[in-house]
């Protein structure tokens, strides 16, 4: 991790793709992280915002929005940039962290698969970096269904860049999420 850092912050995008389902067996696509990393997450209210990136910085936020996702648990979503996983937002969260200048792949990744057998649970979009800048990125999680059960809205997630005015309203009303990868046997 000698090229970016994590810290608690925010973070705007050039161009959102999602992509497919992935099994276990597939290659990670995008910026994922390794499957089987998984992350305990918490998080807590009126967190104190990040400092502004370094001249040779910067700054990313992950804002997960699950005003879509119409039923429980919600998912926990794991961020990736460059292959590594970064953290994770469970709920209506946020968590930041800084990149060197330059061109970045990020994904967003469910942790855990609902039961459910069709949808997309991953997402991944391109950054290009500029030093000193703030970037925003929304993680949209969706899902709903009718009084008998009947899917209205599949499972889908989607990484895009948010206005960043938009992403500081975000910020401001959700909570920050910290989280560390849980320890495997």
């Amino acid at each position: 991790m000698n090229h970016k850092t994590i810290a608690p912050s925010l973070l705007l995008l050039a161009a959102a793709v999602v992509a497919p389902l992935r099994g276990a067996d597939k290659p990670a696509p995008g910026g994922c992280g390794p499957n089987e990393i998984t992350f305990n997450v918490s998080t807590r209210k009126h967190a104190q915002r990040p400092l502004p990136p370094g001249p040779d910085q910067a700054l990313v936020y992950v804002i997960q929005d699950d005003n879509m996702f119409m039923t429980r648990p919600r998912p926990t979503v794991r961020v990736g940039l460059d292959g590594e996983w970064v953290g994770a937002n469970h709920g209506n969260s946020w968590f930041s962290f800084t990149v060197v200048p330059g061109e970045h792949h990020l994904c967003a990744s469910w942790q855990a698969y609902f039961p459910l057998k069709t949808g997309s649970r991953e997402a991944a979009a391109h950054l290009s970096a500029e030093p000193g800048r703030v970037y925003f990125f929304r993680v949209r999680d969706f899902y709903s269904s009718d009084s008998r059960g009947m899917v209205v809205q599949p499972l889908m997630v989607e990484l895009e860049p948010l206005d960043p005015d938009q992403g500081e309203l975000f910020t401001k009303n959700f909570e920050l999420s910290e989280s560390q990868p849980k320890a495997h046997h």
